[in-house]
């Protein structure tokens, strides 16, 4: 009895956990990388970036290779739509906003807190004036898993950014990146992976608001696909599906025997 006992409690277990790890799967939540570096004036760039980079660092290492526009090939004052060039990872095309391309000699802010990332060899950035006439929005040539960006000079006038994640006409997610007012030439990075294949996106889109008269810079923008998500990074958020294979077997040779000991 015991022992018979002993193997139904095992099966509901089994069962009881595949469930569970079929739930988590479902809902499992995008994973995000986030890094704020305070500024400390309109005239002058921040030397270095420790919070910012970590994140961006912390980001691509959950990524096998990556493409990044820096905007430094492209002439300053382009506007949009803008076609983006992500190299192998693939292209997009930036769309609305009424923003352009602007350039800083490195080393130096534009005067207002804007410059490029990193500052001291780099001179490009796409700049936008904060509110919903500033709102664009990156249309990528295929599904994508991973999106990052820096942000400079965002909120010091109380402007807010918020990026909306769609999959076609379909909303999946939409992420608060800033919404206190900070000291002007701040920088910060943000980078999203999906967590599973029900969360790529073809399409993010950059929703603003002006404060009292916000002006943002956007730098680097990375893109990576499903198959350039490391395994470690993900092992630890969704089951293999190995294990859910092999886990299916297990639940199929407890009721195999169960059968076998009534047949007895």
């Amino acid at each position: 009895m015991q022992h018979k006992e002993l193997k139904v409690k095992l099966k509901n277990s089994l069962l009881g956990l595949a469930i569970g790890l079929s739930a988590f799967s479902s809902q499992a939540a995008y994973v995000t990388y986030t890094g704020f570096d305070l500024g400390i004036g309109e005239g002058t760039p921040l030397a270095t970036t420790p919070n910012s980079t970590g994140a961006e660092t912390s980001f691509k290492n959950a990524l096998i290779g990556v493409g990044t526009e820096t905007f430094e090939g492209i002439a300053t004052g382009t506007g949009g739509p803008l076609a983006v060039n992500f190299g192998a990872a693939g292209t997009a095309t930036l769309s609305g906003g009424g923003g352009s391309v602007e350039s800083v000699t490195p080393g130096f802010t534009n005067g207002f807190g804007r410059y490029s990332i990193p500052s001291a060899s780099s001179s490009k950035f796409w700049e936008v004036a904060a509110g919903s006439s500033g709102d664009f929005s990156i249309l990528f040539s295929e599904t994508i898993a991973a999106f990052g960006f820096y942000g400079v000079d965002i909120g010091d006038f109380s402007g807010t950014l918020n990026l909306e994640i769609y999959n076609g006409a379909s909303l999946l997610s939409s992420q608060l990146v800033s919404g206190t007012r900070v000291t002007g030439g701040s920088v910060l990075y943000f980078g999203i992976i999906a967590s599973d294949v029900t969360e790529d996106f073809t399409e993010v889109r950059f929703r603003t608001t002006g404060g009292s008269g916000d002006v943002f810079a956007f730098d680097n923008f990375t893109i990576g696909n499903r198959e350039q998500i490391c395994r470690v990074n993900c092992g630890g958020e969704v089951p293999e599906p190995g294990s859910l294979a092999l886990l299916g077997l297990g639940i199929a040779g407890l009721a195999a025997a169960s059968r076998r000991r009534k047949a007895v």
